[in-house]
């Protein structure tokens, strides 16, 4: 089977035109880089013959490998001025076969009691992730550093042993990266690991240490192999903790993309020989999977926050300076993996709009106000085409204590808006801005197939009268009310300029606790610009029609917001 496997998978690469010259021959059929003449028909007809081969494998029972591409959302954390980060996400398409995940340092047993714990907890949805990232045909590497012996004679160590030198081994892979270069070191760590990062109650931690001892492991480092929890696949996996030898696997199998899980991303997975740094610097596609991995962070060191919170700000530090990262449900569904630990509330904003931006100011906002004390996910769609109804991640949706919602005219798919509607029965909070009024209407149209459409949303759950806007060339003056100073905690009425035009919503709609009016010159009425609304589910919700790129910059919208997601979980 194990045999078989390979075969297939090399015919796969070889019928590409992707398998590396070092492995130019599949059997005993000769790939030839030959186009014309009787030579191309040879080429031609060997390759017929070789579909009809995998054809054969896959009857007699073998795993397909000819699987759909891995449809990956790479995020990271670009500067748009001067110390001031956002968070901006590309979709990038990679072939299953030229992919490669390695698990870093899993391993049995560690000095921090807690740290076991937490890679106990990781392990299952890890473990779930190389399955089905093996039967997709990736090449997994599994990589518990200092824990070769156990393994000596396995056929996945091996493999790894018998890896052909590519010929092109970079110089210093064996070598600990301590940075990427003089930019991340400049930058520094966001958080303080001098003291080792262990998080242990120190009363537990001396038992834990005594308990190693009794076991007959070094405390200080008593691992000796990967955690049982994640299977190793005799016949396709490699294990290594050599930077040449995943070096060379990796030219073998002609990988592109290297996806890192695994432990301490502020140490081992950032500075080994086969860690982001390393493969950042010789050319490789890395991406961090930030849902599968853990820090070495002590609370009680600065920052001082949540050892959650730590783990974000590496995971920051990571998409700001060395790669992106992505998260385990885009290769296997449902809600990337959360600690049961981690207590913290996870807000999801939906974005889908093209006339304000808030792909860029959302993401802004989180970044500046609301890291790392909230877990945040964004999830976008396209602008415009025949994808902007989807929006990638949205079973993210699931897992939201709070909806943030920046979307207009949209058709979700059924499922898709199943999601949200799920959300709102549950009596979960809602949060909306500007276009979310009319998030989800298409003005009377009829949804495309296997698409719907909630044209009550702005009724039932914004709790609006969404009606139009005035002009775009008036000037809105945005005054506060006596519930609005309240709602923040002021005594002082305040009023600013907004740089978006003020939309329709009177008459106002009972239920409505009015924090703010806006008004244009020359008409007399207010509008209700800003409000609170218990929904008929008991749920809540707050909205605001405030949120043209220039209304962030405004110090008074800023603290609004932040005090409507406080709101929301009081």
């Amino acid at each position: 089977m194990g045999q078989s496997y390979g075969l297939l998978v090399d015919l796969q690469r070889w019928m590409s035109g992707s398998l590396p010259q070092s492995k130019a021959s599949v059997g005993h059929f000769e790939r030839r880089d030959l186009s014309c003449g009787r030579r191309g028909g040879y080429l031609a007809g060997m390759k017929m013959i070789g579909r009809l081969f995998v054809t054969l494998l896959l009857l007699a029972g073998c795993s397909p490998v000819l699987a759909e591409d891995y449809e990956m959302r790479l995020r990271k954390e670009v500067e748009h001025s001067p110390g001031k980060f956002r968070p901006v996400e590309s979709r990038e398409a990679w072939k299953p076969s030229e992919t490669a995940v390695i698990v870093c340092d899993m391993w049995d047993l560690h000095h921090c009691k807690n740290a076991v714990v937490r890679a106990n907890q990781l392990a299952p949805r890890m473990n779930a992730l190389l399955k089905a990232a093996r039967g997709r045909g990736s090449l997994i590497i599994h990589a518990p550093s200092s824990c070769m012996q156990f393994y000596e004679g396995h056929p996945a160590r091996k493999r790894a042993q018998s890896a052909p030198d590519s010929g092109n081994v970079p110089e210093g892979i064996e070598q600990w990266l301590t940075w990427l270069d003089k930019r991340e070191e400049q930058a520094g760590y966001p958080i303080d690991h001098s003291d080792g990062g262990e998080d242990d109650d120190p009363k537990e931690h001396a038992e834990w240490a005594e308990k190693l001892r009794k076991m007959g492991r070094n405390p200080r480092a008593p691992w000796t192999r990967q955690l049982g929890l994640l299977e190793i696949d005799g016949d396709r996996d490699a294990i290594t903790d050599s930077g040449r030898e995943n070096w060379n696997l990796l030219e073998q199998h002609g990988i592109k993309n290297v996806i890192l899980v695994g432990v301490h991303t502020n140490m081992c997975v950032l500075g080994r020989p086969f860690g982001l740094r390393q493969m950042a610097k010789n050319g490789k596609n890395v991406v961090l999977m930030r849902d599968l991995t853990d820090t070495m962070y002590n609370p009680a060191m600065p920052p001082k926050v949540s050892h959650f919170e730590g783990t974000d700000l590496i995971v920051n530090h990571v998409e700001r300076y060395v790669c992106p990262t992505v998260s385990s449900d885009q290769i296997l569904g449902g809600a990337p993996h959360r600690f049961p630990g981690d207590f913290r509330k996870h807000i999801v904003f939906l974005i889908g709009e093209r006339e304000y931006d808030t792909k860029k100011t959302l993401p802004g906002f989180v970044s500046k106000h609301l890291t790392p004390s909230f877990r945040t996910t964004f999830v976008f769609a396209d602008p415009e085409g025949a994808a902007r109804n989807k929006f990638h991640g949205i079973e993210a949706v699931r897992d939201a204590d709070l909806l943030f919602v920046s979307v207009r005219r949209r058709a979700l798919p059924q499922a898709d808006l199943k999601l949200v509607r799920d959300h709102i029965q549950e009596g979960k909070p809602v949060i909306g801005i500007r276009t979310a009024s009319h998030a989800f209407s298409l003005r009377g149209k009829p949804a495309p197939q296997g698409h719907a459409v909630w044209d009550e949303w702005d009724a039932e759950v914004i709790g609006g009268n969404y009606t139009g806007h005035h002009g775009n060339t008036l000037t809105t003056e945005v005054r506060s009310t006596e519930e609005g100073l309240h709602f923040l905690g002021d005594e002082s009425p305040f009023h600013f300029q907004s740089g978006g035009s003020l939309y329709i919503n009177s008459p106002r709609r009972p239920g409505q606790n009015i924090l703010l009016f806006g008004k244009v010159a020359g008409i007399d009425r207010l509008e209700p610009l800003a409000w609170t609304f218990k929904r008929s589910d008991g749920g809540k919700t707050f909205y605001t029609s405030l949120g043209h790129v220039s209304d962030f910059e405004q110090e008074s919208f800023v603290r609004i917001l932040r005090r409507a997601i406080t709101w929301c979980f009081e």
